[in-house]
This record gives structure tokens, sequence and C-alpha cells, in this order.
């Protein structure tokens, strides 16, 4: 503890001028303002989790396959959470291993993450705490994939197929951008070989978990009578209220990133807002314009889409770069869930291909455009001097960098997931049964229904 109120300011100073406490000679410590920040952030993730995507994808199925959905969100969670305990934040965020592309095994079964600060990452937030707000990450991430799978993949292939993706894709990917000698992490690893820029997920989340769904999706096949009898949403209000979930929970996601309530924190809430609400306006103009009406689905899924797009940059952006990100993810998106699903003929049930694979690939990319070290000062620092990160920012080669950091990312994604989709369906099988698909997996794999008539 720090023994006396000169010794708390000489630390608080240190924080302040962005230089490592520890050189006080006091040990670091976490501050209550920023560590009640992660504690609220966490729970809003939380909150995008459930309830928010499960009644997002939810009211986006049919009816006979809405406990499915949930039933998936609810057991990722679960299963997640004890796979980060276990082995999970000390493969992403420990160090033992010296390596760019895994953690280590100091915190497994989460030994020594107490309130003293994990100073490679944070020195003024509890360690615990940071460790339960990246677990957030975590539980959605997976959870996205299966919004292109709905309604004809087994419940019990859900489970074996993230059990190991964790392992494969997410823990491996978290470190290389986020880790601290990461691979891919231009902020914090001096000696980066990509050094990139991820601020909320966009290559970690939203590329990993888009891309790995298309890869699924096509090997599943569409879902039976896809193309020939209608397949609309059931509930198009438990949709909206998914939608206004995330929206909210987004807050903690990319704001909560910025680990401090500071003014990168402020930023990234007020980019986030300019993103998500031209997007949710842009998307059904482009409806209006091509096909006559505006949707509300429309306007769900371009407020989604903005949110996805602008993550990866929200920390590092102007007000007008946000603008520019939600105008992107209104277009680009839009064709990606129209056109090109059809030239293509995949059946990405609830478009998280479109969404999240193609709007965090732009998010990335754009983030190479418009990051700027007006509104971030740690993209000039010792160590992005050394990778070479404030270079390429300062002659606008960032664009280069951070394509190099989506091919990477969606390479490894896509080889990652058809091994393990692979293996998924030569030993416990992929998809339902035809009977079971079509009487509807709340039946078939739960024993229940979402709705019941009385009498």
């Amino acid at each position: 503890m720090i023994s006396s109120l000169e010794q708390r300011v000489t630390y608080l100073e240190a924080m302040l001028h962005n230089t490592d406490p520890s050189a006080t000679g006091i040990a670091p410590i976490a501050a209550p303002s920023h560590t009640l920040w992660m504690m609220v952030s966490a729970i809003l993730v939380l909150f995008m989790v459930l309830p928010g995507l499960a009644l997002f994808y939810g009211g986006l199925v049919r009816q006979k396959n809405v406990l499915s959905i949930l039933a998936t969100c609810l057991g990722i969670g679960g299963m997640v959470i004890i796979l980060w305990w276990a082995v999970g934040y000390s493969l992403v965020f420990g160090h033992n291993f010296h390596s760019p592309f895994l953690g280590g095994t100091e915190y497994f079964f989460l030994r020594g993450v107490t309130e003293v600060p994990n100073s490679d990452y944070a020195y003024w937030i509890s360690q615990n705490v940071f460790c339960i707000y990246e677990l957030m990450f975590a539980m959605i991430t997976p959870a996205l994939i299966f919004g292109a799978t709905a309604e004809r993949m087994k419940f019990s292939a859900v489970l074996l197929y993230t059990f190991f993706w964790m392992f494969l894709v997410y823990f491996p990917l978290a470190h290389m951008v986020w880790g601290s000698n990461g691979w891919m992490n231009g902020l914090l690893n001096p000696h980066a070989v990509i050094p990139a820029l991820d601020f909320a997920g966009g290559t970690v989340v939203h590329m990993s978990s888009g891309w790995s769904a298309l890869i699924l999706c096509m090997l599943l096949g569409k879902r039976l009578g896809h193309g020939k009898e209608p397949m609309m949403p059931h509930s198009l209000v438990l949709t909206v209220i998914g939608t206004g979930i995330l929206w909210v929970g987004w807050y903690g996601f990319n704001a909560g990133s910025a680990l401090a309530i500071d003014a990168i924190a402020m930023n990234a809430f007020v980019t986030t807002t300019l993103a998500a609400g031209v997007a949710c306006f842009t998307w059904p103009m482009m409806e209006f314009l091509f096909r006559g009406k505006p949707s509300v689905l429309g306007c769900c899924s371009g407020a989604i889409s903005g949110l996805v797009v602008v993550t990866p940059a929200c920390g590092f952006i102007t007000t007008e770069g946000a603008i520019l990100m939600g105008v992107a993810a209104g277009v680009i998106p839009y064709f990606a869930c129209t056109t090109l699903k059809q030239w293509l003929k995949y059946d990405d049930a609830l478009d998280t291909f479109g969404i999240h694979g193609i709007g965090g690939t732009i998010g990335a990319l754009l983030t190479g455009v418009l990051a700027t070290a007006t509104m971030n000062p740690h993209l000039i620092s010792s160590i992005t001097a050394q990778n070479g990160l404030q270079q390429a920012l300062t002659n606008h080669l960032l664009l280069i960098i951070q394509g190099k950091a989506v091919g990477t990312t969606l390479l490894y994604a896509i080889v990652s997931s058809l091994l393990i989709a692979l293996f998924v369906r030569g030993t416990l099988g992929l998809r339902a049964e035809q009977e079971a698909e079509a009487q509807g997996l709340d039946i078939t794999d739960h024993g229940e229904e979402g709705y019941t008539m009385n009498g």
C-alpha cells in the first residue's frame, strides 16, 4: 500500500504522465475510480451477451428454433467462463512462454490474480477485475459465430466446436493482438512483427468470428427449404430490444477498452455513438434506394454494423472519422448481406459474416487510414518508435500494417476453423438430422418450446 499522501501524489503523477509508476519505488495499486469503471464495463459487455445477443439472434430465427439460439449463448457463456478460469486468461495475458503467439501458465486457475494490478497492461486496475472484463470478450466472440449456422447445427456440435475454437483461434489470436509481447500488438510490444492497432476487437472478435462463421455455414450447407420457402424472423420486436441492449452494452466494449475513465474512453464513447447512429440511418436508406422500403431490420442491422466497424478504431479517431466509418458500415456490409450472399449462394442465416466478418475487416483497414495521435497520445511513444508504428503513422503507411494484420487474422481464422469443423463433422457430426431440423431444434435438442398455447 502507499504509505503517505506524498507518495500517492507521486504515484498518480507518474500515471498521468504515462510513465511506469513502479519507477517511483511504489508497488502498483488499483485506483478505485478506474477499477469501478472497469467493473461497470464488464457488466455492460456481459449485458451484450445475455440478454443482448440472445434476443437479437433469437428474434431473427423461426419460432421453432428460438430456444436453440438462446441455449447457444448460455451454453457457450458457461463453458468459456470455466475455460477462462482454468487456462484462458493465462494463455492470453500470461508471459512465461516468452512467445508472441501464446501467453503462459502463471495464471492457470487464476493463481495470483488478485487486487494487485497486472502492470503489463495497466498500473491502476485491479487484476481480478481486468481478468473478468477480458472474460466478457471471450464469451461473446464464439457466440457470434452461430448466427450463421442457426436452425441446423446440433447443440452438442456447437459446444465441441467452441471448445476447440477457443484454444486454436481465440486464445492465440487475442495474445497476438493484445498480449504485452504479442506478434501484432503495436502499442505494447516494441518488437511486434506487425505493429497493428485494434482498440477493442476488430480482428480478435469480429473478424475471427465472422470469417469462421462463413466457413462453418458453408460446410453445413443450406437450411432445409432455403430459397424455396419463407424463413422470416419470428419476432422483430425481440430483435429491436436486443439491438438496443447491444448498443448500450457496446459502450463497455469500446469505451471500457481504454482501461481507464479518461479522455481516450470519452472519445471512444463519442465515436462509437456517431458511427452506430450514422450506420443505423444509412442502411435503411440503402434499402429505400434499392428496394423501395426502409425496414426495421435494416435499422437494427445498420446499428450493429456501425458498432462493429468502429470497434477497432474508436479510441484512435476523430468525430469526422467516426462519421466516415458509419457511412462505410451502412453501405459495404449492406451489399455483403444482400448482393454478395446471393452471388456466392451461402446460407448465412443471421448475416454474421456480412456484418461481423466484412464489417470487422473494413473497420480494421479504415483504422489504418483514420487513426491519429491527436486523439490518442499512446500512438507516439518509445515503443511505437521502436517497432515502426510511429513512423508508419507519420508517413501514412499504417494502412499497409493494418492490411498485414487483416490478412494474418483472416488466414489464421479460416484455416483453423476449417480444421476444427472437419474434425467435429468427422466425429460428433455437425448438422441435425433432417427430421429434427424440420421439427425445430427447440424440441429435438432441448425438449422445450419457446412459446406454448394455454388451453
